[in-house]
């Protein structure tokens, strides 16, 4: 079947903040550009999740009147504390000894997804074009080998391959110029690293798996602005990550838990450790005698300004969590992202109006590296590298001192390199001791599969399994035999697990539960398992994350 066409000035991949941000700025600045968002979740949001406490720096330039806008969980930051945990008892870090970046005066308490869908409403008063359910799989690229578009995904292939009575083909969206703003290790962020060579002079990406939970709190515990974060237990000095406690609008308390994914021990269980997290005495405080209502996971780029890959390249750009803005000590990216949006948005104003197209967008880096979010990143590129290095104690102190004498202008002059991939950190399970983690109590704690309901995720079920085996023996002979099937503890949505049959042990591959955090894709040992888009709308279906 011939694929429909649809051709637009600018076509943007994800409706996350960048890429949002990207759509009203270009309409601001060129009102007569046409522009197009294609959503991969059923609806904008639905695949967002973040803490969040934002800072609101982006938006203030962005949009000076969002503060009216009726986000329902927007809250001010009026208190916040910062928690060294032992396994019983918490030691507060004074908040004095805090270099000013890491305090959030002035930041937001908001729900990403919430935030996300009233942007949305705000490009189409614009002209954007936005839609959701359509998930972008390929690249298009010209006779001269610049990027001219994305190809979106088929419907109505089954699982076998074949197609069914509902088949359509995707769409090929040609533009001008294309931005991907597709979050933490998008699919077409990686073609596009390896067509372009965007790594070529870049450290390796480095990346966390973020949990994160939504409670009704009781009413007498619940403190409208406060900010807890944490450090220590239950994870270990050699395992980097933390906790947060945000208490949002409407009754809410967002909890999450971070676990950076340079971990050794295949042993390790993020999601089992998010849940014991919760019963310390110092966050079940916060917690006890409320409800739980939604839960998700995704990955987070960690790697900081090292490992930005090459922006831009014929056709096209990366913005956002695509490239990598984090500033992991501020466990803050959003504004970055928005920034990036803007500032790679106004390189395209300028080209189209010179009537360019499909060129390199060089003005998008140099403009960045002039603006406040390269200044932020290159206070903090220290930051990963040593925690990683030494710890987290020690690392956390070395990036303190850093940021203190940052402060009084201070620049130390070496910016210190990651020492390789994430899923190349893995240790063999014969040098480890199996993790016995405690059983879910059902009030606080809760096992993979009934947290996966609070998600609503849904795929349709007879389509192709979009978790890829590049070797399926190699599952077996590798991942089992020498790690003892870590992929069944690292994804936070029961995705996969060894089952025994006639012929042995074998992976089994619940697509359908997939959260698409990316995990897999960033921390099998061998690199095995390939994350490809599945059919528009699949997914979780987020609310308020």
């Amino acid at each position: 079947m011939q694929r429909d066409e649809m051709e637009y000035d600018v076509v943007i991949v994800g409706a996350g903040p960048a890429g949002l941000a990207a759509a009203i700025r270009l309409k601001q600045r060129a009102p007569d550009v046409s522009v197009c968002v294609l959503e991969k979740g059923p609806e904008v949001g639905a695949h967002l999740l973040s803490g969040a406490v934002i800072d609101p720096r982006s938006l203030d330039e962005l949009l000076p009147e969002w503060r009216k806008a009726p986000l329902k969980l927007r809250t001010p930051v009026k208190r916040e504390e910062m928690l060294w945990l032992k396994q019983s008892e918490a030691e507060t870090l004074p908040h004095a000894l805090l270099p000013k970046m890491l305090k959030n005066d002035g930041c937001e308490i908001i729900s990403l997804g919430e935030l996300s869908r009233w942007l949305g409403t705000q490009a189409e008063a614009l002209g954007v074009e936005i839609y959701p359910g359509f998930a972008a799989a390929e690249l298009s690229l010209d006779e001269h080998g610049a990027l001219n578009g994305v190809i979106t995904g088929d419907f109505g292939i089954k699982r076998n391959g074949q197609t069914g009575p509902e088949y359509a083909p995707g769409m090929l969206i040609k533009a001008r110029y294309t931005l991907l703003g597709e979050g933490a290790r998008g699919s077409l962020t990686r073609k596009a690293e390896a067509q372009f060579k965007l790594r070529a002079d870049s450290d390796v990406q480095k990346f966390g798996i973020g949990l994160k939970e939504l409670w009704r709190a009781a009413p007498a515990r619940h403190q409208p602005g406060t900010v807890v974060h944490s450090l220590g237990w239950p994870l270990d000095n050699s395992t980097g990550g933390g906790g947060f406690l945000y208490h949002q609008g409407d009754g809410l308390i967002a909890v999450g838990f971070v676990v950076h994914l340079d971990y050794a021990n295949p042993y390790i269980n993020p999601y089992e450790e998010f849940q014991r997290f919760k019963t310390h005495p110092a966050i079940r405080a916060h917690l006890d005698g409320g409800e739980r209502l939604e839960y998700g996971a995704r990955a987070i780029s960690e790697g900081g300004l090292q490992s930005l890959p090459k922006l831009t390249f014929p056709g096209g750009a990366l913005i956002g969590d695509s490239a990598g803005f984090i500033n992991l000590p501020r466990i803050k990216g959003v504004h970055n992202a928005i920034n990036s949006g803007m500032i790679a948005a106004d390189a395209i104003a300028e080209a189209i109006a010179a009537g360019r197209s499909h060129d390199e967008l060089v003005a998008y880096p140099a403009a960045l590296k002039q603006s406040w979010t390269w200044k932020e990143l290159d206070a903090v590129r220290n930051a990963k590298p040593m925690l990683s290095r030494f710890g987290t104690l020690l690392g956390v102190a070395c990036t303190g001192a850093e940021l203190m004498l940052r402060q009084f202008g201070i620049r130390l002059p070496w910016t210190l390199k990651h020492s390789g991939s994430d899923a190349a950190k893995l240790h063999p399970a014969n040098e480890f001791t199996p993790i016995i983690y405690p059983k879910a109590d059902g009030v606080l704690s809760f096992d993979k599969l009934t947290s996966l309901a609070f998600s609503s995720v849904q795929h349709a079920e007879d389509q192709p399994v979009h978790l890829r085996l590049t070797d399926p023996a190699r599952a077996i002979d590798v991942n089992l035999a020498k790690f003892a099937s870590p992929e069944s503890r690292y994804c936070p949505a029961g995705v996969y697990e060894i089952v025994e049959d006639h012929n042995g042990p074998r992976l089994q591959i619940n697509a359908s539960n997939c959260l698409h955090c990316k995990t897999c894709d960033i921390k099998d040992p061998t690199q095995n398992i390939v994350w490809v888009t599945p059919e528009g709308g699949g997914g979780p279906q987020y609310s308020r994350m």
